[in-house]
C-alpha cells in the first residue's frame, strides 16, 4: 500500500480520492472540543444548540472537520513529506452534524522544484470535503515540501528509518523455517 508520494509521481491535475470515510460521533466532537479547551455551547450543550440555533443542533467544531480531512489525505499526499508548508486557506461551507459521514478528495493544482536543495520539490494541492449526500463542508488549500526520489534513496527507500526484525530467543529469523 502506498504512503505518501514522492515529487516525480505528482501530476498537476490529479484526483487522489481519500478512502475511507470517516462518520463523526458525538463523542469525537465532544472529545475534540474538551481536548482542545473549545467549550462552545454550539458543539457541547445540545439544549443550547436546539433551542437558540438556526440548526436546531449540534454543529461539530470545523477544526475537527479540517483534522479528519488532513488526516484522510496523508496516505495520498503527504505521508512522505518533508514539511508542510502553508495552509494557504481553508473554509468551512457548510455544517457537519453528529453521524455524518465524512470523505475527502484532493487535485493537485501545481507543483515546482526547490530553489534551494535539488532533491525536493512543493506540490500545491487543494482538499475537499464532503458529507455522505456528496454537500461540500470544507475545503482547503496547503503547499507540501516532498521529497524526490533521489531524497528517499539516499534515507533508506520507500520506507526510511524502518528497522530489521532481529533474531532472538522467541524468533530465529527467516531462513529457519
Amino acid at each position: 500500500m502506498q504512503f505518501g508520494r514522492s515529487y516525480e509521481e505528482f501530476e498537476v491535475g490529479a484526483t487522489y480520492k481519500h478512502w475511507p470515510g470517516k462518520t463523526v460521533t458525538e463523542f469525537d466532537d465532544h472529545m475534540f472540543c474538551l481536548l482542545t479547551m473549545n467549550h462552545h455551547p454550539l458543539h457541547l450543550d445540545s439544549n443550547y444548540a436546539g433551542e437558540t440555533t438556526q440548526f436546531g443542533k449540534n454543529v461539530v467544531v470545523g477544526n475537527y472537520v479540517y483534522s479528519i480531512l488532513l488526516g484522510m489525505s496523508v496516505p495520498d499526499v503527504s505521508g512522505k513529506a518533508i514539511a508542510n508548508l502553508e495552509i494557504e486557506s481553508l473554509r468551512h461551507v457548510a455544517p457537519t452534524f453528529h453521524g455524518d459521514t465524512l470523505y475527502g478528495e484532493t487535485r493537485v493544482l501545481d507543483k515546482w522544484e526547490s530553489t534551494s536543495k535539488d532533491d525536493r520539490g512543493v506540490v500545491h494541492v487543494e482538499t475537499v470535503g464532503y458529507n455522505q449526500d456528496g454537500k461540500v463542508v470544507c475545503l482547503f488549500r496547503r503547499k507540501v515540501m516532498v521529497p524526490k526520489d533521489s531524497y528517499l534513496t539516499e534515507r533508506g527507500g520507500e520506507q526510511p528509518g524502518r528497522p530489521v526484525p532481529q533474531p532472538d530467543k522467541n524468533w530465529p529469523g527467516p531462513e529457519a523455517g
